[in-house]
């Protein structure tokens, strides 16, 4: 049988395409079905002061086994992880020119909450071996306008939680985790997203567990999940009837889950391990079978941590192996294994931190601050994106025992003859 690439001709490694997978099966189709026949309505809430401010049964409900689940005080569903995000800015009192230091490798909504309230993004660079914020970087990019640092637990992978909220903690500064891709990731025992003074997390579709779209947030502390609470839901009119007194950033939002996401998340979260741990299998075994191709490094796991492989995340050393990220990458796509190159731009490229326009058309609020985005910003990020990182998803691919071990040889095949590859275009 010939081993000639795809590329130039030969036979795709992986014969049977990969299906996408979904997590949504008969018991979130009973669940749906049983919510219909309650007759509950869509959504619980009111916007003004009665119990329903805080939502319906389901809502309330999930709620309360998130809370057992992640072992906090308190859980605030939302209708998004931006809508989480922006609610944990708001809660912590981020105001105009207070800066926040984050990634700027992840999805823009982590840095663009700070500028709902006038908050200025900070970019720290990111760990070379695990894509989180590196410690140091973080540290160094404190002045006395810093207010918070807004971690990522970025590709299912924890950051370093514990040094981080320890620097928070001498600094006078919060903790907020973005746990969007982390849901049951560990550090040292302690679940992502429980250490910051708020974590957030993602039920879109795309997702370990999701809801279509959803968020959460959870803190142990009671007057910020009040305040995030308020964001949720037009605070501005419960004041009085909830005993408000900081209204710093209570101008609320209409951010409230609906009752039948509820009713589908609290059958998802029953089902949290069952669908977390498929996709750490299937990556593991990508790793298994592919640690020991000189220039490919298979994704890394810091010691005591879990890693939940929301991306199955390898990096490339074009000098080593013989051919670019992109040659090889192309050459994987046409064996049949889909793949993406370097996530996503770093955040600071994008125009609006370019040209530093964001509310209104005067630069809003980076007029408050001499901060620039410059080239080289975050150096290793950039090489993430631009020449090294190559990755697979496994939240969404569907693959049976055979096709794990086609998606194995495509990566070994086109490894055998990374040196006979061309240039693939961008």
């Amino acid at each position: 049988m010939s081993d000639a690439l795809a590329v130039h001709g030969g036979a795709p490694a992986v014969s049977r395409p990969l299906k996408p997978f979904s997590g949504i099966g008969a018991r979130e189709r009973d669940a749906v079905l049983e919510f219909f026949d309650r007759g509950t309505p869509l959504s619980g809430f009111h916007g003004s002061a009665q119990p329903t401010f805080f939502g319906g049964p389901e809502v309330r409900a999930f709620e309360a086994e998130w809370c057992k689940r992640f072992g906090v005080g308190h859980a605030v569903s939302v209708n998004s992880a931006t809508s989480a995000l922006i609610a944990a800015m708001g809660a912590i009192g981020i105001g105009p020119g207070d800066e926040v230091i984050t990634s700027p490798y992840t999805m823009t909504a982590t840095a663009i909450a700070p500028l709902f309230y006038g908050g200025i993004p900070v970019f720290a660079d990111i760990e070379a071996d695990y894509f989180c914020l590196d410690v140091a970087s973080v540290e160094r990019s404190i002045t006395p306008r810093t207010r918070a640092i807004l971690a990522v637990n970025i590709f299912g992978h924890p950051a370093e939680l514990r040094k981080l909220r320890a620097l928070a903690d001498a600094r006078g500064l919060y903790l907020v985790e973005d746990n969007a891709q982390a849901v049951l990731a560990e550090e040292n025992g302690r679940l992502a997203g429980t250490v910051g003074h708020i974590g957030t997390y993602s039920l879109n579709i795309h997702k370990h567990i999701q809801t279509g779209e959803g968020g959460v947030c959870v803190t142990d502390d009671g007057a910020l999940a009040k305040r995030l609470q308020l964001i949720r839901n037009h605070g501005e009119n419960v004041i009085d009837w909830l005993e408000v007194d900081d209204l710093t950033n209570i101008v609320g939002f209409n951010f409230r889950m609906t009752e039948l996401c509820a009713a589908l998340g609290l059958v998802q979260l029953e089902r949290i391990d069952e669908l977390v741990e498929r996709a750490e299998s299937l990556a593991k075994r990508l790793t298994e079978g592919t640690s020991n191709l000189k220039g490919f490094t298979v994704p890394s796991v810091r010691a005591g941590c879990r890693h939940n492989y929301f991306m199955w995340s390898a990096k490339i050393d074009p000098a080593q192996l013989g051919a670019s990220r992109n040659a090889f990458s192309a050459a994987l796509t046409a064996e049949g294994f889909p793949n993406a190159r370097g996530y996503v731009e770093p955040i600071y490229r994008i125009p609006m931190f370019q040209k530093r326009i964001a509310i209104g058309s005067n630069g809003f609020p980076f007029n408050l601050s001499d901060r620039t985005y410059p080239s080289g910003l975050c150096p290793v990020a950039e090489a993430m994106r631009d020449t090294q990182l190559l990755q697979f998803q496994p939240v969404s691919w569907d693959a049976d025992d055979e096709q794990v071990e086609m998606l194995i040889e495509a990566i070994r095949k086109v490894h055998r003859h990374a040196g006979a590859l061309a240039e693939a275009a961008e």
